[in-house]
């Protein structure tokens, strides 16, 4: 399995979208009704608080770990 770099902007900003996708879904079902201008709101305050929490996760310092990692792994070849 590949691993790849966690982005919990993406993370928010997936779920706050998805969201406005449930409350159109239930109302097109008639499960509720939901005002058409419902979606604004919900996609701003996604995108706000995606891009507080990749600002967060942005500037939060780097592990002990990651750094030995780099410093063992530069002086070996690979052939």
């Amino acid at each position: 399995m590949l691993r790849h770099e966690f982005h919990p902007g993406k993370l928010v900003a997936g779920l706050f979208l998805l969201t406005v996708a449930v409350v159109y879904a239930g109302d097109a079902g008639g499960a509720w009704d939901a005002p058409w201008f419902i979606a604004l709101p919900l996609v701003m305050a996604g995108l706000f608080l995606a891009g507080v929490a990749a600002t967060i996760h942005g500037i939060r310092p780097r592990g002990a770990a990651r750094a030995g990692d780099r410093s063992q792994g530069a002086g070996e070849s690979r052939d």
